[in-house]
């Protein structure tokens, strides 16, 4: 079984978590395509009544092309749950997100919700986070000094470029340098220095937030209950 199917699998079994009359929040990325493409799906066939929240533009026009109604965060009272990929889950279910380029608006969705679960294939499942490296949205004013600021303390930073070598813009029109750590042995501790830095908006642990783990293996997808 490929990755791909692995991925469908998921967001297809996570497409049946979704019940009538709720807030759905929908992440970025190719596992999440899956997942708006299964709701449509069900909003055609079943009648579905759903409104979802995006995480980014590129989501919200795949939504709409499924006849997926939505509302920004602001909008809606509460978020029922938010389903989303995750680039790296540790064993205590501590997580990488933002190789999608959308962690900022993850983030608020994802805190603003009364559930999350995450959507993912078995090679997202780790030890300990770091392999993956860990995105840091900044604004662009000040970014290289950041940037130096990051070289000094060791992490190994890169500036996040377009194919043609452009510094790659978030759906906010931030940067994002990516840290090359090879493990994060205290994420709490790395979260709380990260947000401090004057000039950045948000990073990519996702921390204490996810519910229920869905993950892809060639045996079926499994449902891990997380906290």
């Amino acid at each position: 079984m490929n990755q791909n199917q692995l991925k469908q699998q998921v967001g297809q079994k996570a497409a049946e978590l979704v019940e009538d009359q709720t807030i759905v929040g929908l992440g970025t990325g190719s596992t999440v395509r899956y997942l708006v493409e299964a709701l449509g799906k069900r909003v055609a066939e079943e009648k579905l009544n759903i409104t979802g929240v995006v995480t980014s533009n590129a989501t919200a026009d795949l939504a709409q092309k499924c006849g997926i109604k939505l509302k920004s965060v602001d909008e809606v009272e509460q978020i029922d749950m938010t389903i989303d990929g995750a680039d790296e889950i540790s064993a205590d279910f501590q997580g990488i997100k933002g190789g999608g380029a959308a962690l900022l608006f993850e983030k608020i969705v994802a805190t603003n919700s009364k559930k999350n679960v995450w959507i993912v294939d078995q090679s997202k499942l780790k030890k300990q986070l770091g392999a993956f490296p860990l995105p840091v949205e900044v604004i662009p004013y000040g970014s290289q000094k950041i940037f130096e600021r990051f070289q000094q303390a060791g992490y190994q930073p890169t500036f996040r470029l377009t194919a043609d070598q452009q510094k790659k813009k978030t759906d906010s029109g931030n940067f994002i340098i990516d840290l090359h750590l090879q493990q994060i042995e205290n994420p709490q501790a790395l979260a709380t220095k990260l947000i401090q830095q004057v000039g950045v908006v948000e990073h990519g642990l996702f921390l204490n937030l996810v519910n229920t783990v869905i993950v892809g293996t060639p045996t079926g997808p499994q449902v891990i209950t997380a906290r």
